[in-house]
């Protein structure tokens, strides 16, 4: 039912509900340290925004980086000496980001949180198109409804204020995909033009636009099963669609890459290749290999944009991951439909039962409706099954973020729900409220922590680090809640030791967290100097504790055992080589200084997935942020962690 008042409020309830969702999630990103790969698409769209370099962060979208770039310019960030710097010759993406951040002297928290705040755009833009769609389909209300539940979603809330491409493929995908639909509902050139630059947004957004191509596939089929009558007029407008929209894809890449082939500028000192040679890359690509050397040859498009997609198919055909317990390469078929039913929240998950039976008692009381509603809903139902076999194939199992581009989608239909439900004088508007509101709660318990929101059904966030890891839960992000926790009454107490395994790109002494460094994912530049445990506080990422890239595989194995103790052997001799520098020459003539490098870096890494392995037996003494978890280990475990005989 029609409502002319809620007609002329949905305007102003909507750009509240989603200023509100910018405010929530920017107060969030506020709290945290830089994640993972923020650092580098900050650092990537300064050297693209400033000149024309396009090597930090070739693995994905050009146009975030480039938004992103920008609160580097306006905030005044300056550049590291290049010249002579051999990370900027060999493209190390990761030491350029952090001599970018931390060694310039320019405070990098005001730019990364502007970065953050021109990325929530992405996620207004898909909250606009929720509204959109659910009001087309069912009304105002449903609109409102939609909107209502994906703004206050914890995922999206955690993304949002994110400078990453995820937010930017979530709008542009779903843009791209409705655009498609429209002009082929009522064919034109201001549509098809419309439909084309988005399309080409969408490639320069995330590296994943190329599932669009089967998306816009199956519509143009669909809509030639509905007029056969006229398959030739089709199959001509169909070939001429396809060659605006190649030509509206190409147009903006070269656009966004400054129509320059090189990814290398010529204002900065040279570099010797990308992230690796091009020959360590297109070899193990099979097929899309040698069609991108063709296009290379050619000059077809930017050369930086051929060697981000080759990269991302590259890393995407085996990727470390963890899931409950279980450790693998090549990524499961579950993953992703646990990680969907683990981290959605009970008010999405029982809006989409609701739906669903709502949905099928329509059908069945009228069944004619079926075809005229599937027709209404295509591009959503076309961009669903497409993504989610994409999904259920796909080897790159790191986090539950790929799945964000499916929720705008449904909370659609959870919104579109409200129009087709049956239920007693008074009782929708309740079913609606109590979603909203079980919505707005499960955000609000786990807030400013939305990255770490697990539902009930899988034991909540406090559980998370069993499930999933990496970007799923542990990004890098709470190194500021570290330090507080630290500082805190029941954090550090006098003088204790306190050691730090770190997943991601923040600095901890940025922090002023001062710690014993355990085995990090990145360690940049460092070298690893020596230590020797103690008992004490260590602080573990959930990422790190579960050993998902430490080569060691999580479980601890007989092999694992018998290679430790025989480089535990060697610790003293580890130690005088670091921190002896009279004992140096001696040792050097039973092996290389490299040698001696490379064998204490395994020694500690092993001894570190010892500890771990007897850490992950128990709960842990404290939680930062659900990711970095805290144990206070006395004597007696730590001696009995590391295999050595008991402290006397």
């Amino acid at each position: 039912m029609k409502s002319p008042f809620l007609d002329r409020l949905a305007p102003v309830a909507v750009a509240v509900i989603l200023l509100l969702h910018a405010a929530v999630a920017l107060w969030a990103a506020a709290q945290e340290s830089v994640t993972a790969d923020e650092i580098l698409y900050v650092t990537g769209g300064y050297y693209i925004d400033r000149y024309g370099d396009y090597r930090i962060q070739p693995e994905n979208g050009v146009l975030p980086q480039r938004l992103h770039g920008l609160a580097a310019l306006w905030t005044g960030a300056t550049t590291p000496p290049l010249a002579g710097n051999e990370y900027w010759r060999t493209s190390s993406n990761l030491v350029n980001s952090y001599q970018f951040f931390y060694e310039t002297g320019h405070d990098h928290v005001p730019m990364l949180q502007l970065a953050r705040t021109l990325n929530t755009l992405f996620s207004l833009g898909a909250g606009l198109l929720v509204f959109l769609w659910a009001r087309h389909l069912a009304g105002t209300a449903a609109g409102l409804v939609a909107v209502t539940l994906y703004a206050a979603d914890p995922h999206v809330l955690a993304h949002a204020a994110l400078a990453t491409s995820d937010m930017a493929a979530v709008f542009l995908l779903f843009a791209s995909a409705s655009a498609f639909w429209w002009q082929l509902a009522a064919p034109g050139w201001r549509r098809t033009g419309l439909s084309a630059l988005v399309f080409g947004l969408a490639c320069v957004a995330k590296y994943s636009a190329v599932l669009l191509i089967p998306v816009f596939a199956v519509l143009l089929l669909w809509r030639i099963a509905g007029e056969r009558d006229r398959l030739r007029d089709w199959l001509r407008r169909g070939a001429g669609l396809v060659a605006l929209h190649v030509l509206g894809a190409v147009a903006v890449i070269w656009l966004c890459y400054g129509f320059r082939y090189s990814g290398f500028s010529p204002a900065l000192p040279p570099a010797d290749h990308y992230a690796s040679a091009w020959s360590e890359v297109l070899p193990y690509i099979g097929w899309q290999g040698k069609v991108v050397a063709l296009a290379c040859q050619w000059r077809l498009l930017p050369e930086a944009f051929l060697y981000g997609y080759a990269w991302v198919v590259q890393s995407a055909s085996a990727r470390a991951a963890f899931l409950a317990g279980d450790y693998g390469i090549y990524g499961w078929t579950s993953f992703f439909p646990l990680a969907f039913a683990w981290k959605s929240t009970l008010a999405l998950l029982v809006g989409l039962a609701l739906a669903l039976v709502a949905l099928a008692r329509r059908w069945l009381a009228r069944r004619a409706l079926i075809a005229a509603d599937l027709q209404r809903v295509a591009p959503l139902v076309v961009f669903l099954a497409v993504y989610a076999a994409f999904s259920l194939t796909s080897r790159l199992n790191i986090g539950h973020r790929h799945l964000l581009p499916i929720y705008p989608l449904l909370y659609i239909w959870v919104g579109a729900w409200v129009a087709c439900v049956q239920a007693p004088p008074g009782g929708r508007s309740g079913l609606i409220a109590a979603l909203i509101a079980v919505q707005v709660m499960a955000s609000a318990n786990v807030a400013p922590h939305f990255l770490a929101f697990f539902n009930r059904l899988a034991g909540g966030p406090a559980n998370g680090y069993r499930l999933l890891v990496d970007s799923s839960l542990d990004w890098g992000q709470d190194l500021p809640g570290l330090r507080d926790w630290l500082h805190s009454p029941g954090g550090r107490r006098g003088d204790e030791p306190v050691f730090l395994s770190y997943f991601g790109s923040g600095e901890p002494k940025y922090y002023d967290i001062q710690a014993t460094r355990l085995p990090f994912v990145n360690g940049f530049k460092f070298t690893r100097p020596w230590y020797e445990p103690r008992p004490g506080l260590y602080c573990i990422g959930a990422t790190m504790l579960q050993q998902v890239y430490s080569g060691f595989g999580g479980h601890w194995t007989p092999a694992l055992e018998q290679e430790y103790r025989q480089l535990a052997v060697l610790a003293p001799a580890f130690r005088d080589f670091l921190t002896k520098p009279e004992a140096r020459p001696a040792l050097l003539q039973l092996t290389s200084a490299q040698k001696w490098e490379e064998n204490w870096r395994r020694y500690d890494g092993l001894r570190f997935a010892r500890l771990c392995a007897k850490l992950r037996t128990r709960e842990p003494d404290a939680m930062v942020g659900y990711s970095i978890l805290v144990y206070r280990v006395n004597a007696a475990e730590l001696d009995e962690a590391l295999g050595r005989p008991p402290s006397p």
